[in-house]
């Protein structure tokens, strides 16, 4: 059994999902953003995700333990179908099963919402996530290497997908 759960993203979880992501930022490669956000920036995302798509929450006993969300792969209508999720959990909760709640709950809404395939960009070195995904059906379907940098590093770009 779960000791946490997982239901959409509320304005309030706003201060919580921006220090999840702040984490990512600052301290690995599963977010290729080198800046933090603010406040400003992360309240009209959720606002422009929740308008079309969806944000989810994860929380147990302490509060937000993770947040996935997806919105659109590319802009021209032709894509409408096809969606880029992102997926964090708390630097001090992971390994309890909040990435498989959290993925296995946007799977679900992409189908329920029509959609045809979801896609993931991961770091080619973050094993774990790749892993996780492949666990769901996920197929790498191209890797794009040295296309991003952090850390003084060259990073490689793999996508993954399914087909819902």
């Amino acid at each position: 059994m779960n000791d946490f759960t997982v239901t959409h993203a509320t304005p309030e979880d706003l201060p919580a999902i921006l220090g999840i992501l702040n984490d990512i930022i600052a301290t690995s490669t599963a977010s290729w953003h080198e800046y933090p956000r603010d406040a400003a920036f992360m309240a009209d995302w959720l606002a422009m995700r929740q308008k079309d798509y969806v944000v989810l929450a994860a929380r147990d006993g302490s509060g937000l333990v993770g947040c996935a969300s997806y919105g659109p792969y590319r802009t021209g209508s032709g894509y409408r179908l096809s969606v880029e999720h992102s997926l964090y959990v708390r630097a001090d909760a992971r390994r309890r099963g909040i990435g498989k709640a959290l993925l296995a709950a946007l799977i679900d809404s992409a189908r329920a919402q029509g959609l045809h395939a979801i896609i993931g960009g991961i770091d080619g070195d973050n094993a774990v996530s790749i892993a996780l995904h492949q666990a769901f059906g996920f197929v790498e379907t191209g890797r794009l290497p040295e296309v991003g940098r952090k850390f003084d590093h060259w990073l490689t770009l793999v996508f993954l997908q399914k087909i819902l």
